[in-house]
C-alpha cells in the first residue's frame, strides 16, 4: 500500500514549518532585530491621564485652569489623580461652578493641592505622614489595614509612570484645607 504522504508534498510543508518557526531560533551571540526595538518611550502625565479615558473630568478641569502646559512641562511630578467617579462624588453643581472662567484661581488651587513636586513612588509614599503639594499645603497620608490615603481619598492604583512623574489614582478629590 502506498503512503498518501510523498515527498512533493511532505517538502513544502516542512519548508513552510520551518520559515515559521525560524524567527524563534537564534544562533548564540547574535541579536534578531525583534530583540533590539525599543520600547516606546512614556507619555507626559497629561497624554497618560487622557489615554486612560477615566479622567476625562480631570482633563477638563486642568484645561480650564490653564495647567495643561505646566504638567506636560519637564516635571518631574507626583499627580494624585481623581477619577471621573471621584469627580462625581462631588457636591451637585460644585464642578460645574468651578469650571467657570471667573474660578479659575479656587479651581487652579483645588488640583495643585493634588500635585507634589518630584516622582514619590508608591513605596516611598507609604512612608510619608505628610505630602507637601504644589499649592503650598500638605496631603496626609495614612497607611491601615492594606491601604493608602491621602487626606481621606483612598490611593486604588499607583506608578503609573509617565515621561515627567508618575500618577497614583485616588477615588475622591482632596481639597486644601
Amino acid at each position: 500500500m502506498r503512503t498518501l504522504l510523498s515527498k512533493s508534498f511532505l517538502l513544502p510543508v516542512i519548508v513552510a514549518a520551518s520559515a515559521a518557526l525560524l524567527p524563534m531560533w537564534s544562533v548564540p551571540g547574535t541579536v534578531r532585530a525583534a530583540d533590539t526595538a525599543a520600547a516606546p518611550a512614556p507619555q507626559d502625565i497629561v497624554d497618560t491621564a487622557v489615554a486612560a479615558g477615566s479622567f476625562k473630568t480631570l482633563a477638563a478641569a486642568l484645561k480650564a485652569a490653564g495647567l495643561i502646559d505646566t504638567l506636560k512641562g519637564p516635571g518631574p511630578f507626583t499627580v494624585f489623580a481623581p477619577t471621573d467617579e471621584a469627580f462625581a462624588k462631588l457636591p451637585a453643581g460644585t464642578l460645574d461652578t468651578l469650571l467657570k472662567p471667573e474660578n479659575k484661581d479656587q479651581l487652579v488651587k483645588i488640583l495643585t493641592y493634588h500635585v507634589v513636586a518630584g516622582k514619590v513612588m508608591a513605596a516611598d509614599v507609604v512612608k510619608l505622614q505628610t505630602a507637601k503639594t504644589v499649592e503650598g499645603g500638605s496631603l496626609t497620608v495614612k497607611a491601615a489595614d492594606g491601604k493608602v490615603y491621602v487626606d481621606n481619598a483612598q490611593v486604588v492604583k499607583t506608578d503609573i509612570v509617565t515621561s515627567n512623574g508618575v500618577i497614583h489614582v485616588i477615588d475622591s478629590v482632596v481639597l486644601p484645607k
